[in-house]
């Protein structure tokens, strides 16, 4: 299997377990932090290539910042408020690791380049 195409399967799988973790709760898969975490950093460091970066961290942030914020706005949508409330945290822990790899990496180059 190439690098690419086990980054572009981590992607997918940790949408995918954000989602059903969001729906049925952290308890349907087990230990589901710990594999939104690994699969966030093997995302971090096979997918985003150097160009990408910069807008990788942007959007990254923005999902972040916009997550965090809304967390107790969905409180108020009976419902299904509870099930985006826990979509919204997965994917949080999801992007978390992966945005903390590439900023590390361009931290690094930028400190080799000096």
């Amino acid at each position: 299997m190439a690098q690419g195409n086990l980054g572009n399967w981590a992607f997918i799988v940790g949408v995918i377990v954000a989602i059903i973790a969001g729906l049925f709760g952290t308890d349907i898969i087990p230990f589901t932090a710990s594999i939104l975490v690994v699969l966030g950093i093997v995302v971090g460091f096979m997918n985003i290539g150097t160009k990408k970066k910069s807008e990788f961290l942007i959007a990254a942030v923005a999902l972040m910042v916009a997550g965090a914020a809304s967390l107790s706005a969905l409180n108020v949508l009976p419902t299904i408020g509870g099930w985006l409330i826990g979509i919204v945290t997965n994917v949080i822990v999801f992007v978390a690791p992966a945005a903390l790899v590439v900023a590390l990496q361009d931290v690094y180059n930028l400190a080799a380049k000096s």
